[in-house]
């Protein structure tokens, strides 16, 4: 497989630090991806929350099929190159009329990789909209990091309630408008954020962090990520395996390892607790 985007779509990006619509899948394949994740939450018997939902890709075949797939990682490829480790993924759902929101942040704040070369691929599995919580982001933010203050505040999505402790002119935001398999792409330093779902649908994302094998952690730290695409001659990350079937045993137990080294990184310096939960038992 190729890079996919156009060079005026990868300029874009690069110069604004974010680009959407992408079409991945097909409104039908998108209609059943959503009943995948609804089949898989009604065997868990809840929502996938907590730990169970970093890194999902590592405990469901069906999610390391998504992050896996050609038509992401032909569009990811664009603008990170052909060598192409998978960081992290997680599902960001509201309800309808949740109160969730996501403040202003910038996601590579507590990351603690080498480069902002990192991209978030983030694919509609319903319409997100204005009225629906969509993301928006604020153009050109990317280009430098800003100060961040952590508020634990309940109804915010991110572990540590992050934002920004700097003024956020909102009439610079774009709203990032998607349909069912549509994906948008974005910059780890652009700041973004979202409102409440004010709509009568729930709004489900899949957000899916893709990096180049050249980046490593900093400060000695050695994280770990899945190989989706290329080759890793820097071998700064541990490889992660795709599960052998939902909820392995053996998967669930690798999952716990890789979760407890990574959120040991994410959580360093938090002046506080963070919302994930207890390490995962194969039922």
């Amino acid at each position: 497989m190729a890079a996919s985007l156009p060079d005026a779509a990868v300029a874009e990006y690069h110069r604004r630090g974010y680009h959407f619509p992408v079409r991945v899948f097909a409104p039908g394949e998108a209609a059943g991806l959503l009943d995948r994740l609804k089949a898989t939450e009604a065997r868990l018997g809840g929502r996938l929350a907590g730990r169970m939902n970093q890194k999902p890709h590592l405990l469901f075949p069906w999610m390391h099929e998504v992050v896996a797939h050609p038509a992401v990682l032909d569009a990811v490829e664009s603008v990170i190159g052909p060598d192409i480790l998978c960081w992290a993924s997680q599902f960001f759902m509201k309800d309808a009329g949740d109160p969730a929101y996501v403040s202003w942040h910038q996601d590579g704040t507590y990351w603690g990789l080498s480069s902002p070369d990192v991209v978030t691929a983030w694919i509609a599995f319903t319409p997100s909209l204005p009225q629906s919580g969509c993301m928006r982001v604020v153009p050109g933010t990317h280009l430098s990091p800003v100060p961040h203050t952590d508020t634990f505040a309940q109804d915010n999505l991110l572990s540590r309630g992050q934002e920004v402790a700097v003024e956020v002119d909102e009439r610079e935001a774009v709203d990032i408008t998607l349909q069912p398999g549509e994906m948008s792409l974005h910059h780890v330093l652009i700041v973004h954020g979202s409102e409440p779902n004010r709509a009568n649908w729930p709004r489900i994302g899949f957000a899916i962090r893709y990096i180049p094998t050249h980046l490593s952690q900093k400060d000695g730290a050695r994280g770990s990520a899945l190989l989706v695409r290329g080759n890793d001659r820097h071998h700064h990350f541990e490889h992660e395996v795709p599960p052998e079937a939902e909820m392995h045993p053996d998967a669930v137990a690798r999952h716990a390892a890789v979760l407890d080294r990574q959120l040991a990184i994410l959580y360093a310096g938090a002046a506080g607790t963070g919302k994930l939960g207890a390490t995962l038992r194969p039922g």
